[in-house]
């Protein structure tokens, strides 16, 4: 495996900060002007299930983020911002409400998890600019992708894998600078052949396929915005357009899952709390922690919905620790509502 710069301490957890606070051409339209109003749709309470992490000393943070269901039905989970040797990848077992070390390092800042449909194994993008990859039990590490895309590393934030396994990767690009460099990199399932499809996006974070696979939604969290990108079948951008305008207040568009029927989770950072809309813009619910356990949380980083079952588990951080809420979904789980 190839060995990657270490980084301090300080400036792991600056980039945590970063990761958490990270991630158009617009061309209007009906659907591109909807505003949609912060308490429109049903409130969903999420209850927890437990708290996985603590604040970490060496760093000043926790921060849950990208949960994905194994083929056992264990939850797997990263911790962005934990230090060298503590568990930066977890496995929950939900029944007895345990969890376990999966995998450490000195170097990563890991923002998300998914398993792979080509080769079975746990894809994590590092904030720092790398694509790893681990056996489905934490063991055999791997640089899957690592280097420049188009002059420029990536922040990689989230994946997406279309139905062959390629990468679809949030590149925060830009997020620490204030400038809509983000982008949305295409990697061949092999590793090779890195391609910008979009650019000029505002801190891309969340990347979501929909659920026929026909294009990609994808959330500019500095301009609280989800962008709609319909793919031309041949590995490129048909066309590109803001799709949901979220009116977040403080909070700010995070990660994104999708149901099966369509429906859109955005999970948002600034606030305990997840925006559900369906495919058409209309805002549907609001997940949230109650407001007597919500106090020292700040944040909903992602979901994930069992595979064809409801019950969905949103990752929530803040000062006062990292923890696993559980709530009902709209629809059943499938790929794009399990990690990413």
């Amino acid at each position: 495996m190839q060995r990657l710069p270490i980084r301090s301490l300080a400036g792991l957890a600056a980039i945590g900060v970063l990761a958490l606070t990270g991630c158009g051409t617009e061309t209007g339209g009906p659907v591109a002007d909807r505003a949609t109003a912060p308490g429109a749709g049903q409130d969903i309470r999420a209850q927890k299930v437990l708290r996985l992490t603590t604040v970490h000393e060496e760093t000043g943070m926790t921060l849950l983020e990208g949960p994905v269901f194994d083929e056992d039905g264990g939850l797997i989970v990263v911790d962005v911002t934990a230090p060298a040797g503590e568990p930066k990848v977890l496995r929950v077992d939900l029944g007895k409400k345990t969890s376990r070390q999966v995998h450490t390092d000195d170097r990563g800042a890991y923002t998300s998890a998914q398993f792979s449909p080509h080769d079975g194994r746990l894809y994590l993008t590092d904030f720092h600019g790398d694509i790893v990859s681990l056996a489905p039990d934490g063991s055999d590490p791997r640089t899957f992708f690592s280097g420049e895309v188009d002059g420029a590393r990536m922040n990689p934030d989230d994946i997406a894998f279309d139905e062959e396994g390629h990468l679809y990767v949030s590149d925060s690009r830009g997020l620490s600078e204030g400038e809509a460099k983000g982008r949305v990199v295409r990697i061949d399932r092999d590793g090779r052949n890195a391609t910008v499809l979009a650019d000029e996006l505002a801190a891309t974070n969340g990347i979501s396929f929909d659920a026929e696979y026909r294009g990609l939604w994808v959330s500019e969290l500095t301009q609280n915005r989800v962008s709609y990108l319909l793919l031309d079948g041949r590995g490129g951008i048909a066309s590109r357009h803001t799709a949901i305008r979220v009116d977040g207040g403080i909070a700010q568009t995070d990660s994104i899952a999708v149901d099966a029927d369509g429906n859109l989770y955005q999970a948002l950072h600034g606030r305990p709390a997840m925006a559900v809309y369906d495919r058409h813009g209309e805002r549907l619910a609001t997940v949230e922690v109650p407001a007597r356990a919500a106090e020292g949380l700040e944040s909903a980083t992602n979901v994930a919905i069992t595979p064809g079952g409801t019950k969905a588990y949103m990752t929530v951080s803040g000062p006062a620790g990292g923890y696993l809420y559980t709530f009902d979904a709209l629809a059943e789980g499938t790929r794009q509502s399990n990690g990413g």
